[in-house]
């Protein structure tokens, strides 16, 4: 194993730990407000919203499956991650323009951000992944980026579960549903929405909004690299059945 593998892995237990933690008190917390707060809302209400963010997904999972590059293979890992890095960088600093030009317009401009973050997000994932050498018109990779996602944005209680489907995907992978309107969408938007309302909804302030535009989806798109980089390495070291001889397995 290389040097350059061996930091790669000395950084995925680090990552591996996080995802692992208990629930924190102030998680707990945090968790029964927002259940809370939600069942104020009336059941047709999650119905409709779950079913915008479906639609919005799949649209953009169909879409980008046809314009993202071929898988990239026969790279060394560390080669890779250099052109993973590249593109979090360019994906990270278009969504940084995006959150600054939509939260200085105002109320209505600031409700625009939502879809085109959400675009940008993905294609960042599909991006990742054909530089890792996995090909997202596979219907099971396309589920993967899904989770991905999920566990980039969610409380620590459900990364906790996200965290294990994704450790053993090779395994979970067989359990998957042939259709891709049996994922939890409820799960998916309400974990979403929860994770980044704070963040957006200071975005809608007149004279603040740019700024906190830029700064809150500038560490989203962080937020989600880090993820899908780690989540591919788990992939990878798996694949090759490979640990440094001073680093635990």
């Amino acid at each position: 194993m290389t040097l350059e593998e061996e930091q790669a892995y000395a950084q995925l237990l680090q990552w591996q730990r996080r995802m692992q933690r208990h629930p924190s008190l102030l998680n707990r917390v945090a968790r029964r407000v927002q259940a809370r707060l939600n069942n104020l809302l009336p059941e047709k209400v999650h119905v409709a919203i779950t079913a915008t963010i479906k639609q919005m997904v799949q649209a953009v999972l169909f879409g980008s499956t046809y314009s993202t590059r071929l898988p990239v293979a026969d790279m060394p890992l560390p080669e890779r991650e250099i052109a993973v890095q590249t593109r979090i960088r360019h994906y990270r600093n278009a969504a940084t323009a995006e959150g600054a030009i939509t939260g200085a317009g105002g109320f209505f401009l600031g409700l625009a951000d939502f879809p085109l973050l959400l675009g940008i997000k993905l294609k960042l994932l599909f991006d990742v992944a054909a530089l890792y050498g996995h090909d997202v018109k596979d219907y099971s990779e396309r589920l993967f980026l899904l989770y991905v996602f999920q566990l980039a944005f969610s409380s620590q209680h459900t990364r906790n579960d996200i965290y294990r489907r994704l450790a053993d995907w090779e395994n979970y992978r067989q359990t998957l549903p042939a259709d891709v309107n049996a994922f939890d969408w409820r799960t998916f938007q309400q974990e979403y929405r929860d994770y980044i309302d704070l963040a957006k909804l200071a975005q809608l302030v007149p004279v603040i909004g740019a700024a906190v535009g830029a700064v809150a989806n500038y560490r989203l798109l962080e937020q989600l690299g880090e993820t899908a980089m780690n989540c591919y390495r788990l992939r990878y070291f798996a694949a090759t059945n490979s640990t440094p001889a001073n680093l635990p397995a």
